[in-house]
């Protein structure tokens, strides 16, 4: 299903219908304010493995992410964050970065990664963030497969490609081609480990 999507002004109702989708185990494709991603409910197993089949990774090691409202959910999927840090985060976010922090308890098990890390996300994106404020809690985000700068910024494209193995292709008009800056902050020194849309000075 395509379903548009207006990017400044999203409908309530077809907000509702991506929403229950998720909470249903449905898999999305949906607009950041970087490039298109993959994502579903962080807490629907069979739907993160759906995600984990289209990339054709294991869960553990498909560098998801959780996509945040605010960073209200900091204190829940991540262990205690210093002050600095926080001050860092609240600097950059909402925006066009990924902060690897250290996974908390309350992150689902089929996530965790050797390294018990999270990608967190609040993308300065009204349509994701929409939905993840309507579903309550984080969204799992992934990046879609593909080399073609094409195969995931334009949605009808997108829709004609992945649409057999997704349930709704968002579309809310063409996405960027520069993927999300990547920042590492799970020791002192914080470093980039991806050189995205975002820049990055300390």
């Amino acid at each position: 299903m395509l379903l548009h999507i207006h990017p400044d002004n999203p409908n309530p109702r077809h907000i509702k219908t991506v929403v229950e989708c998720l909470l249903d185990g449905g898999v999305i494709i949906y607009p950041t304010d970087t490039i298109y991603g993959l994502g579903c409910d962080i807490f629907q197993h069979k739907a993160i493995e759906r995600v984990a089949r289209i990339k054709n990774v294991d869960p553990a090691k498909a560098q998801l992410s959780f996509v945040c409202y605010d960073l209200s959910d900091l204190s829940k999927y991540t262990k205690s964050i210093s002050t600095p840090l926080y001050r860092i985060l609240k600097n950059y976010l909402p925006g066009p970065y990924t902060f690897i922090l250290p996974a908390s308890k309350e992150v689902p098990k089929i996530l965790h990664s050797k390294k018990n890390t999270i990608g967190l996300r609040v993308p300065d994106n009204n349509i994701a963030r929409t939905i993840v404020q309507e579903l309550n809690h984080p969204l799992l985000s992934a990046s879609l497969p593909g080399e073609m700068v094409e195969e995931y910024t334009d949605p009808e494209l997108m829709h004609t490609n992945f649409g057999k193995q997704v349930d709704i292709v968002i579309d809310g008009g063409i996405g960027g081609m520069i993927p999300s800056t990547i920042v590492d902050c799970t020791s002192d020194s914080y470093e980039v480990t991806r050189q995205g849309a975002g820049t990055w000075e300390e």
